[in-house]
């Protein structure tokens, strides 16, 4: 899996600190977030109507962003699931290679020999 956030991600872990009621500087570094990454998503965030603002200062989660963190969850235990299928069918190709070592040799060889046949017409 990728070491960086993609931007439903972002989203989705501000919307998790921001369902226990926080101040934007909590989000901030709670997310890891620079100020102007966070001010740009939580514009987005709130025009999506994904949390609201209180008068103390604080976001909070709405209806529509709880509902939105509990499909990420779900997407993200599909992709998980989908990456961990991925890595062992790859593991199974690299078996049936190593026990057909000459395969790629061989695919190389004839690749090889008519690119030569082409070059002399």
């Amino acid at each position: 899996m990728s070491k960086y956030r993609d931007r439903l991600q972002i989203v989705a872990d501000i919307l998790f600190i921001a369902g226990r009621g926080a101040k934007k500087t909590q989000i901030m570094y709670q997310a890891n977030l620079s100020y102007r990454l966070l001010c740009r998503y939580l514009d987005e965030v709130l025009n999506a109507d994904l949390v609201s603002f209180e008068n103390e200062k604080r976001f909070v989660l709405t209806a529509k962003g709880k509902e939105f963190l509990n499909r990420h969850e779900e997407y993200s235990k599909s992709c998980k699931s989908l990456e961990k299928h991925l890595y062992d069918v790859n593991n199974e190709k690299a078996v049936l290679e190593k026990m057909c070592p000459n395969a790629n040799t061989n695919r190389r060889n004839l690749v090889e020999s008519r690119q030569k046949r082409e070059s002399r017409k």
